[in-house]
């Protein structure tokens, strides 16, 4: 099968996965936030920030390292097998036995139950983590988005329930393990056909995968200290409160991208790998995950901004206005992520993780300064404020990494990006016109709003971007 139709193939899955996964998020946000306090949104936030953080040891860059090398050795991939096995235990003792110090850090006591039930997350994902990676290498997309769906339904179903019978922060947790252990066990049977491992552990045997990982673990390090610096200050300075607030206006700011973005690159990231000897065949793929992205970003993102004063009370209930200001902050923030997602694409299909690290040490020492010092000075205003500077600087230096590794792109960047621009500023024009003349309150106007504006757009992009005759050809490759 060819490249471009393991890429439709991979796409038609994944966004029937995406699609359903969103909406179960949004179902499963709506109706916690009327049954949980903004402060068990926080406790959450600071659980998740700590898997996330400790996930970055644990993996290792193993994912990254067996699809760049395409690696099919079953000695090697027993032996990173059970190395993942034990890091994983590692990381629950971490946890279980780290908590009070967490505890102390926020002054939050119900933490302490939430991070003790969160540490069994690592033994149970890393039970089933190398069958993932595989079946990602194998492009095996339409497994890995079925699974995904039932894992999410489970999921969703359980906390839901758990809420509902007064687990507060913990449904959210007990939601997740549930959703994990089932992903883990059907991973391992579907994945055995790829890897079965055998009784052999021997480090120099994946001495290459260790080096290529090293640079990943450092960026993801940085990474993650960028992406989570916010809510580490929020937490520590402000407050679980406040943290739930600002957790949710990111969640529904930033999901779009959060989303669709990790989607598109775990799809094409095995694709172009292989085209690692092409340049121009790697800049060709890069412009074209961009242009995507920002058609399918930019205009969810430019409505939330015109509508969240009308979506947020309809979604989540009265007592959730003060996430507004933050949500239209996001929005920008969110377009620039959108468009720098890609780089790491690029960076990993030529070999150069290193060049992550680097982007991500200069915007570290940016950007934690910055924010603190707005932290200290404008609260979560500030920090948000702040976030979306450093957002912004970090891209430009993107578009230079880019720029080093597969040559001049950025006139056919500023071409491609002009329209997703311009057809959403002709969508807001349209929906600032209606709320105007017509109407602006109640949910008959805002759902007329949201349908017009996505008409507006929708209509424009056919006229102008997709021809009936790609779509009908699109249709057939599925």
């Amino acid at each position: 099968m060819s490249n471009k139709k393991l890429a439709i193939s991979g796409a038609k899955w994944t966004t029937i996965s995406t699609v359903v996964n969103t909406v179960l998020q949004f179902v499963q946000i709506a109706i916690l936030a009327r049954l949980l306090e903004p402060s068990s949104f926080g406790i959450v936030s600071i659980s998740t920030l700590v898997i996330t953080f400790l996930g970055i040891f644990a993996h290792f860059g193993f994912s990254n390292s067996i699809v760049y090398k395409q690696e099919s050795d079953n000695k090697v991939l027993s032996t990173i097998y059970f190395l993942n096995l034990m890091i994983g235990a590692a990381m629950f003792v971490i946890i279980y036995f780290g908590a009070p110090l967490l505890v102390m850090y926020y002054k939050e006591p119900r933490l302490l139950e939430v991070l003790h039930i969160s540490a069994f997350y690592f033994p149970i994902v890393f039970l089933g983590q190398i069958y993932n990676i595989l079946l990602e290498k194998e492009l095996k997309f339409k497994s890995l988005a079925l699974t995904e769906i039932v894992c999410s339904i489970l999921a969703t179903t359980i906390t839901i329930i758990l809420a509902y019978k007064g687990f507060q922060a913990k449904s959210l947790v007990f939601g997740l393990l549930a959703g994990q252990t089932l992903k883990m066990l059907v991973q391992n049977v579907i994945g055995r056909v790829y890897f079965s491992p055998v009784w052999y552990f021997k480090l120099k045997e994946i001495k290459e995968h260790l080096m290529f990982g090293i640079y990943n673990i450092g960026d993801s390090l940085l990474g993650f200290a960028n992406s989570n610096m916010d809510t580490i200050l929020i937490g520590g300075l402000l407050g679980v409160k406040e943290l739930g607030y600002y957790t949710i206006a990111s969640q529904v700011a930033i999901y779009p991208v959060a989303r669709i973005c990790p989607i598109i690159v775990q799809i094409c990231y095995p694709i172009m790998a292989r085209m690692k000897e092409n340049l121009e065949h790697l800049k060709g793929a890069y412009l074209k995950i961009v242009d995507f992205l920002s058609y399918v970003n930019i205009p969810l993102l430019a409505g939330l901004f015109l509508m969240s004063a009308n979506v947020i009370p309809l979604i989540y209930g009265p007592g959730w206005d003060a996430t507004v200001p933050l949500i239209k902050i996001f929005v920008f923030t969110g377009i620039f992520s959108c468009l720098m997602y890609p780089l790491s694409t690029v960076a990993y299909s030529t070999g150069k993780p290193k060049l992550l690290f680097y982007l991500n040490l200069i915007t570290l020492v940016i950007k934690f300064p910055l924010i603190y010092i707005m932290a200290k000075h404008y609260g979560i205003m500030g920090i948000a404020y702040g976030f979306l500077t450093t957002t912004f600087i970090t891209l430009v230096m993107n578009f230079f990494l880019i720029q080093f590794m597969v040559g001049d792109f950025m006139k056919t960047f500023l071409e491609n990006i002009a329209k997703p621009l311009l057809f959403s500023v002709a969508m807001a024009v349209v929906i600032l016109l209606y709320k105007q003349f017509i109407g602006n309150t109640g949910t008959f106007h805002t759902m007329a709003q949201i349908a017009l504006g996505g008409l507006v757009y929708a209509g424009l992009t056919l006229k102008y971007k997709l021809s009936f005759a790609e779509i009908k050809n699109l249709k057939q490759s599925l």
